[in-house]
């Protein structure tokens, strides 16, 4: 079986390692908005601690490390090499145990079914061959009554302006490359793919 994954979307943010932790780099964007991600886990979940959690395409590990502070038990998974050698550096500088594993969601799923209350999945559908994939190995990763948190980017014209030519091209906060109009997703699409998983939609909000 191929594996869903673009190795070009890799490299771009294998690219991006050195910058995940710079408040004010390339990554200053995802640090903005981190703390609405976690007020909004947390309005839905409740208390974190002690639930288990992973964190899909987790990066530097900017949501895990979040989440963990919360007390929650948090597994996150990338293929990148270099985030994920960032990411565990900066969780043991902070005294954070977060189990770090180079692997994709589809593999975790097979050997890890039923194991978390809560996944998140941060800006990744849109950088992967096949969004219902990855979809669908979180539905088989959740406990009953488990939660699944998706963000991605709607495709439209707003979203091509501001990411691609605002933030790529004039005010150069991402790399150049870093966003495939052709591959956002829009709500309707992305709710679709949501209840083919099995998945009933709580809610849907943008940022």
């Amino acid at each position: 079986m191929s594996q869903n994954v673009d190795f070009n979307e890799i490299n771009k943010f294998s690219q991006l390692a050195a910058q995940w932790w710079d408040l004010d780099g390339k990554c200053k964007p995802l640090h903005i908005i981190n703390p609405l991600r976690v007020n909004y886990i947390q309005q839905h979940c409740g208390l974190l601690e002690q639930k288990a959690v992973l964190d899909v395409g987790c990066g530097g590990g900017i949501l895990s490390e979040s989440l963990a502070k919360l007390g929650a038990n948090v597994t996150a998974i990338d293929l990148a090499d270099e985030s994920l050698a960032v990411a565990k550096l900066h969780a043991a500088q902070n005294g954070l145990s977060i189990a770090y594993e180079k692997q994709t969601v589809e593999q975790h799923a097979e050997q890890n079914p039923m194991q978390y209350d809560i996944v998140t999945c941060m800006e990744l559908l849109e950088h992967v061959p096949d969004p219902f994939s990855i979809i669908d190995a979180c539905a088989k990763l959740l406990k009953p009554g488990g939660k699944l948190f998706l963000s991605t980017i709607n495709r439209n014209h707003k979203a091509k302006l501001l990411l691609i030519y605002g933030a790529e091209y004039i005010a150069r906060l991402v790399p150049k490359g870093t966003h495939d109009f052709n591959r956002f997703i829009r709500p309707s699409e992305l709710m679709s793919l949501v209840e083919q998983a099995g998945f009933t939609v709580g809610d849907v909000i943008g940022m």
